[in-house]
Order: C-alpha cells, then structure tokens, then sequence
C-alpha cells in the first residue's frame, strides 16, 4: 500500500510506540488507541493549498494524510460549499457567517469523509477480505456511510441501529448492499448488539476503533482555510461522539504545525441539553464524560450517551480555549427550518444546533462584532424532513 511522504505509521496515544497502517484492534505493544502520525517537517503549506494540490475532494490534501490521492477510495467527498448567511450575519451582530455544508457529501454527511479514509485503509491490506464482515453501531448517517463504502470494495458490512434511526439511513443501508440490524431501545443498546449479535470476529468501522474516521474529519479544518483564505474566528460543531471535535481541532492543530497559520480559531462543541455528556464534563472539569443517564432529545444523531471520543474531544476543547454550550431542542429544529427559510441551505436537526449554539452566544453576548463564525451542517435536511416538518406543525405552520 502507497504512504505519503510525511506519514510516520500509527503512534500509540499510550505507550508511544509507531505501528504499520494496517494493524487491527489497538496497539500490538498495549493495546492503546492510535492515531496517524506525520514528520512535519517535511509538509510545506504549498503541498497543501498550491498548486500540486489543486482537485476536487478532500483528498486534494493528501499531503497530511496517511495515504495519496491515487490509492483513494472515494466519492468526490468534501470540496462542500461555504455558504454565506447574509442574514445570520445581522442578525448575529458579527462580521461574517458561513455555512459549511457538509450535506453535500455523497451520502449526505460529514463521515464520508473519514469512512473514505478507513475504507481506503482497508483496501491496502493484503487480502481485504480477510477482514470481514465490516461493522459498527450508528445513530444512521455513518452506518450509511459504511455501508456506501464498503460497497465500493464489494465487502459485506454490518450496521447496527437503534429502532428510532431515519428511514432514510435504514433504506439506504440496504441500498448500498449493507447488512442492516435494526435494535430497540437506543444507540447504548445498538452498540451492545454489534459483539451479541455478530457471532464472530468482524472489523470495526466504530469512531476511534479504526484510527482513520476522525482523521478525515480534519479536512474540514482545511477547506475551511482554502476557501477562506485563512481561518474563522468560531467554529460551532454539533457534537456526538466526539470525533468532530477531534479532528477538525487537530486539523487546525497542524496548520499551525506546518506554518500555514500562526494560532486556531476557537471551536464550540454544541450538543442538546438533554443529552450532553461533553458538554458537562467540559464546564466540570472533568477528563473523561460521565454517561449520561437519561437522554430526553428527538435529534437522534445527537443522541451519543457515552460518546467513545469523549475525553478526545475534551482535551481537544481545552487545547484550543474552546468552549462547549448545551441548546433545547425546539431551538435546534427552530434554527435549522429558519436557516431554510431564511439561506436556502437545508440543514439537518443536528445541524440546526450548530446555528442555534451561535445564537445562545449572541444571547450571552459572547461575540465581539466582527468575528468570522462558522456553523457546520453535518447532514442534509432531507435525511430528517419529517423531524422538522413535524416541529412547524407544533408551532401551527
């Protein structure tokens, strides 16, 4: 399998050991998470954002990723629009708003971008294979993901989902050849099924089992500077498991490390406030998020009680002097139908809590007045159109 130049293997956030791309299930040495690491200095900004990096997709910015552009297994992901909100921007009471839009993805999420990645890793063992079934609990829009790009390599993938999951992700799993397992209860219970019901050994496409989802995340931070021409002032992410936060922090992370820029935005880590586990370990002080107990919130995506990034996403947040900030609901669903109204983009539930996160700092008079604020849509309204149809027939429209 083809590496990139600056690609040093998979470094143990524990011990410190380095391991081949291909390894499975942790660290050979501990058993610790991995993560993809880089010799940075051998990355120059050009690499990134000149001319040998023109193209379309994410992979445009092979030069800090594991593999190149050549071995990709890929839809054309990324390359999303940066949609200005003329109309937030006034109403914010800041310089500039831009929706990043990340239903425009393949299969209409932002975890294209790292199950490509994960599928691409894949694709570079010896007998591919071998390492089925493919599998992972989701809430929906990555088990959809998987299940796309699993069918790229025709290998057989399973994903587990709770009973409430989107028609839309249960369709379309099933439509890309995926295997789908359909849990009652809620996405803890998915996540159980996957070792009760799978009665052998599988590959993990789980956030942080493989090392590669949120690595593809960190695009984000990229293309928000290539279409900017430098970086936002506030970012606001809706936050589940935690793998956003993650890599779109340690995407902005190595821009500085590679001298494309000399310090990161603030990033807002937005989840419902029925269900906020980052969120509360973030203003408690604590490293690691408690479970949350008794989740209450209609926006499934959102509803990670015990996110497996949760102390990734933590850390990040205090790295960066980032902020995390809790919103209803109805604000959420109220948001994201405003914004269609309003910016014509259509942005999902979830994406609807990026934008009302922006509003409870306006509230809290939070923003200076010139800021560049950057929401990020993770999906595409018309994955959940009966949630937000269903939130205007409660407000009698």
């Amino acid at each position: 399998m083809e590496q990139t130049p600056a690609f040093a293997g998979l470094g143990c956030t524990d011990c410190g050991s380095v391991a081949p791309f291909d390894t499975v299930d942790g660290c050979p040495a501990c058993g610790g998470r991995l993560e993809p690491t880089y010799e940075y200095d051998a990355v120059d900004p050009a690499d990134l954002f000149g001319a040998t990096a023109a193209g379309v997709g994410h992979w445009r910015f092979d030069a800090l990723l594991p593999f190149p552009r050549t071995a990709a297994i890929t839809a054309a992901e990324g390359s999303t629009p940066l949609v200005a909100a003329d109309s937030l921007t006034e109403e914010l009471g800041v310089g500039e708003v831009y929706i990043k839009d990340e239903g425009r993805n393949p299969t209409g999420t932002v975890y294209d971008r790292g199950m490509s990645l994960a599928v691409t890793a894949i694709a570079g063992h010896d007998d591919p294979e071998a390492l089925e079934p493919l599998a992972l609990a989701s809430t929906g829009n990555s088990g959809q993901s998987a299940a796309a790009y699993a069918g790229r390599l025709g290998l057989r993938s399973y994903s587990f989902v709770p009973s409430r999951t989107a028609f839309s992700n249960k369709a379309l799993i099933n439509v890309h050849g995926g295997e789908m397992r359909v849990v009652g209860g809620r996405y803890p219970d998915a996540a159980r099924a996957v070792d009760d019901q799978l009665a052998t050994d599988y590959y993990s496409l789980q956030e942080f089992a493989t090392p590669y989802r949120h690595e593809g995340a960190k695009t984000v931070a990229f293309e928000l500077y290539a279409d900017l021409g430098a970086l936002p002032d506030v970012v606001f992410v809706p936050t589940s498991t935690g793998e956003l936060i993650a890599g779109i922090a340690t995407g902005f992370e190595e821009l500085v490390e590679v001298g494309a820029v000399d310090e990161t935005p603030t990033i807002v880590a937005v989840q419902p406030t029925s269900c906020g586990p980052i969120a509360a370990a973030f203003e408690r002080g604590l490293d690691d998020p408690e479970p949350w107990a008794h989740p209450d919130t209609i926006i499934g995506e959102l509803e990670v009680t015990d996110p497996a990034g949760g102390a990734e996403a933590v850390d990040a947040l205090r790295r960066l002097d980032g902020e995390a900030v809790t919103v209803d609901d109805s604000d959420s669903l109220g948001s994201a139908t405003t914004v269609a109204r309003h910016e014509i983009v259509e942005m999902g539930p979830a994406g609807g809590a990026a934008a009302a996160g922006a509003w409870e700092w306006h509230e809290a008079d939070a923003f200076s007045g010139d800021e560049t604020v950057v929401l990020l849509n993770t999906e595409s309204g018309a994955k959940s159109p009966d949630v937000l149809r269903s939130h205007l027939m409660g407000q009698g429209i």
